[in-house]
């Protein structure tokens, strides 16, 4: 069980990195667009905290 627990946040890590460099790619070129990206960064935020 231990194992999922871990690999679980690891997805967790790379979705709120990737969803982060998005944010930000986002914001420097179409910076109308960036808000699209949030609700992936606060999910994956979320859900490295434990909360979700």
């Amino acid at each position: 069980m231990s194992e999922q627990v871990s690999e679980r946040s690891a997805s967790d890590y790379i979705m709120f990195i990737v969803s982060l460099i998005a944010f930000i790619g986002l914001l420097i070129f179409a910076n109308e667009w960036f808000w699209l990206a949030i609700p992936t960064l606060l999910t994956s935020l979320v859900k490295i905290f434990k909360v979700i």
